[in-house]
């Protein structure tokens, strides 16, 4: 997977076919050639591609990852102040609690819109099928951003008594 800095790297070549472009279409039009027009059209396409590229620099791709976290899938996000994600029935409360960590590292970014005073949170949510064929939605815990200055950032909340698997929650 590309990273910001092979972003950054394509930025600069670019920049610099732009401004090899840009060269070019003055002296089209110091020497008056016919062309001089369709050169100043791929100097403005090639310096939207470079600001594209700059854009990209600036680590939308980069995800964090936390020891003891397990693949998760996000269901619902509001673009707000709700996300949740979705866990398989057997994780365990450690996992569940390094899940939300990663989760919330990866999903709560300055960009995100919200009323002021609302605290952006994440659910952690699995699906409990019953015997008798039945199947329940779980939320098995939450994490939420914590005002600044905080030394954590976070605060994590776990259900245990919600949990599928009882004999994992007790771990």
């Amino acid at each position: 997977m590309l990273t910001p800095d092979n972003f950054l790297t394509a930025t600069l070549w670019a920049a610099l076919g732009t401004l090899a472009l840009a060269g070019l279409a003055g002296l089209a039009f110091v020497l008056q050639w016919g062309l001089r027009f369709r050169l100043v059209g791929a100097t403005g396409f090639a310096a939207v591609l470079t600001v594209g590229l700059l854009g990209l620099s600036f680590e939308p791709f980069s995800r964090t990852a936390v020891l003891g976290a397990i693949p998760y899938t996000t269901v619902y996000d509001s673009g707000a102040s709700q996300i949740v994600i979705t866990v398989p029935p057997t994780i365990t409360p450690d996992a569940l609690e390094a899940t939300l960590r990663q989760a919330a590292s990866n999903l709560f970014k300055p960009y995100r819109l919200g009323m002021p005073g609302q605290t952006a949170t994440i659910r952690a949510r699995t699906v409990a099928h019953d015997p008798d064929g039945i199947s329940r939605l779980l939320y098995l815990g939450q994490i939420q951003s914590t005002p600044k200055g905080s030394e954590d950032g976070f605060q994590v909340q776990i259900n245990r008594d919600r949990w599928p698997n009882p004999t994992a929650a007790q771990s």
